[in-house]
């Protein structure tokens, strides 16, 4: 269990020429020794060799090594990655809530980087960047055949240093550069409000090292200022994932003891485990449990979740098991559909890789991969419903995605035709104002399904989704 728990806190939602010709090879898998493809690995001997001796220009032999090592990984699936020295240390940085940057969640689209969503208060935020812009420079280098890592290393930086982004919006059908100042991103990834007495929002960004601790802080002060709650809504909305250990912790502080949480399969036999809500499995360190400081009235208020496209991975593990076990009821839209597991291994003593190991389970054994958590009710994005919904990436648009292992995909066919009725309302938004194109705060009083949210926990009518239905329909079919 121990071992397992170390391994855990690491999941995130990883002169050789001439050795290769003339040593047995073997490589000692998990469960014993496992023989190598020799000639296979003979030609890669082989190639490396041609391109030191042949190639038009001196070439390095440790980025040589470095880059065969990331185009094997890269090539699994979307979320696989290899680590050089400062991307390691970035990863790093980035699990912990601290690091220097322009404060962005990004994802890759047509060779391009976008913008899943910017971070609350970052300088991409205070830029005015969105989500589903396109980076397509990143100061003088094109941004077209880098990979993610590299770009992400490009936006990183010393504090108060500049880069600038060429954005494609396309939104807008435009092309235009901001300049944007680095800084230390110190993401708050938990914010709360009460909205009015007996109602609380609590909104999480992502999972991070401290969101735990943060999340439970929060709470207290929720309860100090209305210790009568009638009913709390749970935002992970735009959350794309984090740690596993912070996920099963959070679920925790609304389920029973020792309920299943979440599960995982996969080839190793470590990754075929159960979390269940109880502290051995989320707390990193000795001492208290954090959640034994929350009122015992959390395991029984009436809870909503607040979800979205962007809510991914963890995110998707608390709706499903709030969900599942019939704790919370989901509201919004069909989340992102990232149900697998990366698991960090270390290289050496400042290198590793990011190496998917197993796919996420909710409580009653459904695949989120590809999938997604498809909500109780479905609420659109505004009054007027979601009318770029179609547009939305999700994680069975990625290429070489995972499935869920569940059956085979069913694919939407009406989805190209909403696409298209999507893009000519582009075309029509693009003519308003930068400021009628801003969506509305999360949290805010203009932040329409919170206002649905607040209505259900009071025993009022919803406005139901007008452009979610179909999806919805095909996936609770498959499942």
């Amino acid at each position: 269990m121990g071992q397992k728990l170390k391994i855990a806190g690491w999941i995130s939602i990883g002169a050789m020429a001439g050795a290769l010709t003339t040593v047995q090879l073997q490589a000692v898998a998990r469960g014993g020794l496992t023989p190598l493809p020799l000639e296979e690995l003979q030609q890669l001997a082989a190639v490396f060799g041609m391109i030191k001796s042949d190639y038009v220009e001196p070439v390095d032999e440790k980025k040589l090594i470095g880059d065969a090592i990331s185009g094997m990984v890269s090539s699994l699936d979307p979320h696989s990655a290899y680590f050089d020295k400062k991307s390691f240390k970035e990863f790093r940085e980035g699990t912990s809530g601290r690091f220097v940057g322009v404060g962005i969640e990004i994802s890759q689209e047509d060779g391009l980087v976008k913008v899943v969503s910017p971070i609350e208060g970052s300088p991409a935020d205070r830029a005015g960047l969105k989500p589903n812009d396109l980076i397509t420079r990143i100061d003088d280098t094109a941004v077209k055949g880098l990979s993610l890592n590299d770009a992400v290393k490009k936006m990183r930086g010393e504090p108060k240093s500049k880069v600038v982004l060429t954005i494609f919006r396309k939104d807008e059908s435009r092309t235009f550069p901001v300049s944007i100042i680095r800084e230390e991103i110190k993401t708050q990834s938990v914010r709360s409000k009460v909205i009015e007495p007996g109602y609380a929002w609590i909104r999480l960004s992502q999972f991070q090292e401290r969101t735990v601790d943060d999340f439970v802080t929060k709470l207290e002060q929720i309860y100090k200022q209305d210790p009568n709650l009638k009913g709390l809504v749970l935002d992970l909305r735009n959350d794309p994932g984090g740690l596993l250990d912070a996920a099963v912790a959070v679920s925790s502080a609304f389920l029973p003891q020792n309920v299943t949480v979440v599960s995982t399969n996969g080839q190793l036999e470590e990754s075929k485990f159960t979390y269940k809500a109880a502290p051995e499995f989320y707390q990193r360190r000795s001492g208290m449990d954090p959640l034994k400081r929350l009122p015992a009235a959390l395991k029984t208020v009436p809870l909503i979740v607040l979800v979205n496209e962007g809510s991914a991975s963890a995110s998707e593990i608390v709706a499903g098991a709030l969900q599942d076990h019939k704790r919370a009821v989901i509201m919004g839209t069909q989340t992102f559909g990232k149900g697998s597991v990366q698991t960090v291994r270390p290289l050496g003593p400042d290198t590793g890789i990011k190496l998917t190991t197993a796919r996420y389970y909710t409580p009653s054994g459904k695949s989120i991969q590809a999938r997604g958590i498809v909500p109780d009710v479905l609420v659109d994005d505004t009054a007027d419903g979601s009318p770029f919904a179609a547009l939305r990436t999700r994680e069975a648009d990625l290429e070489k995605h995972l499935n869920s292992g569940q059956g085979a995909e069913v694919k939407d066919v009406n989805r190209e035709k909403a696409r298209e009725e999507a893009m000519k309302r582009l075309d029509e938004e693009a003519r308003k104002t930068p400021e009628q194109r801003r969506p509305p705060e999360l949290g805010s009083d203009k932040d329409f399904q919170l206002a649905q949210a607040i209505n259900k926990l009071k025993g009022k009518p919803v406005l139901v989704s007008k452009t979610a239905l179909v999806e919805a329909k095909n996936e609770k079919k498959d499942n």
